[in-house]
């Protein structure tokens, strides 16, 4: 028996964007993990429809850094934060192969709860070899321990539209108070529609879930900032036509107002 989600907040949202004219320059860094890369790697590719935001693989993109050829992907995020070059400090050191800082970031927290809900609606991508994703993880910029992600979903292409499936749940990354709980579960949706996903974490807890009902509730979050990733990968080489596409609809969310990390 399917459970429903939370209400979300009886508030306006703090992040709000359908996407009309590209994304909001103060909310949105349109590049991903800039960092660990060199800006030309890092830019997302992406136009704009009635429909929302078009983020795009083109046949010209550069790998997003050459050590993880082929790797392809544009990506918006709400903040940035790295150390200096050659540092090891910045926002999603996901690799165990020592990421270094090449490109310093400013630390921009547009967007960097504690806690809170994110409703995002998107069309996942049917173009082969990529992956469509959001994810909450942490910016480090306190301390770099704080380093966790909620994954509100993960899924690969299909060119189909039956047989989706989607990964959720927590990943601790190098953060020790956290226990890495990933599950993929199969969907009776054609994911490349206009479907929500929603994140709800805070207080020991997190909740994740589907056009308003509830998949997972995982008995652990992560207690300091985080920022939000949207992204469309192309993970294997190239091939079949381009631009390989997803459309990323809306974004809403909710910072919980005792913790929120202001703007800088």
């Amino acid at each position: 028996m399917t459970a429903p989600l939370p209400s979300p907040p009886p508030r306006e949202p703090d992040l709000v964007d359908d996407f009309v004219s590209g994304p909001d320059p103060d909310l949105w860094i349109a590049s991903y993990l800039e960092h660990w890369t060199t800006p030309d790697r890092a830019a997302a590719r992406w136009s704009t429809s009635p429909d929302g935001l078009i983020l795009r693989i083109d046949a010209d993109q550069p790998d997003w850094r050459p050590e993880d050829a082929p790797l392809r992907v544009s990506n918006l995020q709400t903040g940035s934060f790295s150390g200096p070059v050659g540092s090891t400090r910045g926002i999603h050191r996901h690799r165990p192969d020592g990421l270094g800082v090449r490109t310093p970031v400013p630390t921009r927290l547009l967007w960097a709860p504690r806690a809170g809900r994110v409703d995002i609606t998107l069309g996942a991508s049917r173009d082969p070899g990529c992956m469509v994703a959001a994810w909450l993880v942490g910016t480090e910029h306190e301390d770099p321990r704080d380093c966790g992600e909620v994954c509100l979903v993960e899924i690969d292409s299909r060119p189909d539209t039956s047989g989706w499936a989607a990964r959720l749940g927590v990943k601790a990354h190098g953060d020790d108070r956290l226990t890495t709980d990933m599950s993929e579960i199969a969907l009776e949706v054609d994911a490349s529609d206009r479907h929500t996903w929603t994140a709800v974490w805070g207080e020991g807890e997190t909740i994740l879930g589907l056009d308003g009902v509830e998949l997972r509730r995982i008995p652990q979050a992560p207690d300091y900032p985080m920022v939000l990733m949207v992204d469309l990968f192309e993970v294997g080489g190239p091939g079949g036509s381009y631009p390989k596409t997803a459309v990323v609809h809306s974004v809403r969310g909710w910072g919980d107002e005792a913790g929120l990390t202001p703007r800088g």
